[in-house]
């Protein structure tokens, strides 16, 4: 191989790494060593002999195309890539949202004026910065820059979540307690020869116990892995949080979210986590939940997060009990769901159907501030079972 080739396949690599591949040396050297082997005479084999070497996951398909036939001069994505990068061009789509972070790693600092004074530029970033602000807590996850979704990260680590405080069962003492404490009365007499007051207790007030089930199927991937972050902050500020991830199967990450190095438990997570990006079974993952964690987690009125598109390769199958299992054995039931962004969302699915009358709470999780609107929900008193349920039988 020529070392021109060499070259090439080292910025292609490094412009992959850019918009979010993890790829290192080690597969650098691997695909040129591959490409050495199979040769670069047929397009197709150079393309499926890099895809096999930087390509380990469903989700990482899309961009390695697009980026593969841009860096490589296919006109006709080239001119598609650059009206992508055009400020005027605003699409849904998420492959063409998937190719602005391209943009980003194919042409870094572009649209920036290099011959502008230092001291304008900063003074434009303090006028801009409240706007940036602003619009990055309203913009949807699946269409943020690599810039930006860096930024969200962050964002989230420093995220935290107070949850209302629920009585349990013990009490600690105190004089304007409801309840008269005749142990510590007792206790108190003998210790002195006179009368003394009656001595009264109230009941203890702590945060319930969170429990997270997150869907990592394809059509969530975008999203499960922003929510993984703040599963990580949130584990390290509180104790008493269970999270679970499921696609088509069910695996537990609490003890991976323990671990204080972010980067190390996502490492240690990606490790665990066999079924990113796959397909969904819900209701056997539910079932699974109720059948082997359910009584471990789920004491003293746990608060219960389900992350979930509601897509089911099932049809729905199993979900309806399962659901109504689980609403039962928590304090509370909070279904979040990116797809109600939507102003015309319907829940059509036979999985979203089955899911949606067993649930206290039905929120959107989209954005930064939607996650900072279910903060501040979590922090105040849910509705109780009763209001919920007339107030869906209300809505339906």
């Amino acid at each position: 191989m020529s070392g021109r080739l060499v070259e090439n396949v080292m910025h292609f690599a490094r412009a992959l790494r850019a918009a979010g591949l993890p790829i290192g040396p080690g597969k650098v050297l691997a695909a040129i060593e591959a490409l050495g082997a199979v040769g670069i005479a047929d397009r197709q084999d150079f393309y499926w002999t890099l895809h096999a070497v930087f390509v380990n996951r469903r989700d990482q398909r899309e961009l390695f195309d697009q980026a593969f036939h841009i860096f490589w001069r296919n006109p006709q994505l080239l001119e598609k890539m650059l009206g992508v990068m055009l400020p005027t061009i605003r699409t849904d789509e998420p492959m063409e949202e998937m190719s602005r972070r391209l943009a980003e790693a194919l042409h870094p600092g572009d649209g920036k004026d290099r011959d502008q004074p230092e001291q304008e530029k900063l003074e434009l970033d303090a006028v801009m910065t409240f706007s940036d602000r602003e619009k990055l807590q309203r913009m949807d996850f699946e269409k943020m820059s690599g810039e930006e979704l860096r930024q969200a990260r962050a964002a989230l680590r420093r995220l935290t979540l107070p949850l209302a405080e629920a009585p349990i069962r013990r009490f600690t003492l105190d004089p304007r307690g409801e309840r008269a404490d005749m142990r510590a009365s007792l206790r108190a007499q003998l210790r002195s020869t006179g009368v003394i007051a009656l001595k009264r207790k109230r009941r203890q007030k702590r945060p319930p116990p969170l429990v997270v089930l997150c869907d990592i199927s394809g059509s969530m991937s975008r999203y499960s892995r922003l929510f993984i972050q703040f599963m990580h902050a949130v584990t390290n500020d509180r104790d008493r949080v269970s999270t679970f991830l499921f696609g088509t199967r069910l695996t537990s990450i609490t003890r991976y979210l323990r671990q204080k190095d972010v980067d190390v438990a996502l490492d240690r997570v990606a490790a665990a986590v066999e079924d990113w990006s796959g397909g969904t079974r819900i209701g056997q993952s539910l079932a699974e939940f109720n059948r082997r964690w359910s009584r471990r987690v789920l004491g003293q009125g746990a608060v219960v997060l389900l992350i979930t598109d509601g897509l089911d390769r099932e049809g729905g199958q199993g979900i309806a009990q399962e659901m109504d299992r689980l609403h039962r054995s928590c304090r509370r039931l909070i279904w979040l769901n990116p797809l109600l962004r939507y102003e015309g969302f319907a829940p059509k699915s036979q999985g979203m159907r089955a899911i949606l009358p067993h649930v206290d709470e039905f929120r959107p999780v989209h954005s930064l501030q939607s996650l900072e609107e279910l903060v501040d929900a979590l922090s105040k008193p849910g509705r109780r079972r009763l209001e919920a349920a007339a107030a869906w039988r209300e809505a339906g």
